[in-house]
């Protein structure tokens, strides 16, 4: 059986592994992926590329006129456009992790977001994770989750993914980047990170990649009573 055409909103805190998570409902499920937490990290960057933001992280008003003309859009399922620039690497790196938690705090940034990922799910059959995708972005959305773990916990798989990606992270820097986006996403004055009301909570602390697909695939079968397996089976 073939789950409906709904949207599933992902939320949670940073490096929760919401964008594994999103993309692995997204290729059990035959869902259109999209990641929201990149499209911020591409303001980020273009703002720093085009000297819209200091390093006190001081923005200047200008990059609200910029961005009519900035071209975000995925391509290749999942990677990251700047125009026909791949800018997937770019926007993970500490320089950009350090100043898009004040970007993403900007109205006119959530504005511009918003619009381009409803233009992108427009179709239908979304799976989005984010911040404020169950709370603001698509608030009816038919399944919601909210992730959680533990800061050191977080601040670990962070240092891992950097060293892994050849770079030279320090865990106690991680580990306070990481608690200060926590605080700016949660005190921000729009869209502030929190839980729906309506959302499942699932703190993988303790838990694998593995039992965390479990835990989804179990969660949205049972909201549609599907008691045999999904269409399309998972990327092992």
């Amino acid at each position: 059986m073939k789950i409906p055409d709904i949207t599933i909103a992902v939320d949670g805190f940073s490096s929760t592994g919401k964008s594994t998570l999103a993309r692995l409902i997204a290729q059990r499920f035959d869902f259109l992926y999209l990641d929201s937490g990149a499209m911020y990290r591409g303001v980020t960057l273009f703002a720093q590329e085009q000297g819209l933001i200091s390093p006190d992280n001081v923005i200047d008003p200008a990059l609200e006129a910029a961005l009519e003309g900035l071209d975000l859009h995925f391509a290749q399922g999942t990677v990251l456009y700047m125009g026909e620039r791949n800018i997937e690497k770019q926007i993970r790196s500490m320089e950009v992790s350090a100043q898009v938690s004040p970007i993403a705090a900007v109205p006119y940034v959530r504005r511009y977001v918003d619009r381009r990922l409803h233009e992108f799910s427009a179709a239908g059959r979304v799976v989005m994770d984010g911040r404020d995708i169950g709370t603001t972005v698509f608030p009816n959305a038919e399944i919601k989750v909210f992730m959680t773990a533990r800061p050191e916990v977080r601040a670990q798989r962070r240092f891992d993914e950097l060293a892994g990606k050849g770079e030279n992270p320090v865990f106690e820097e991680v580990l306070k980047n990481l608690e200060e986006r926590d605080y700016i996403d949660s005190h921000r004055e729009t869209s502030p990170l929190r839980r729906a009301e309506d959302a499942f909570v699932l703190d993988n602390s303790e838990m694998g990649l593995t039992d965390e697909v479990a835990w989804a695939e179990g969660l949205i079968r049972g909201k549609f009573l599907l008691l045999d397996a999904p269409d399309a089976p998972a990327n092992d």
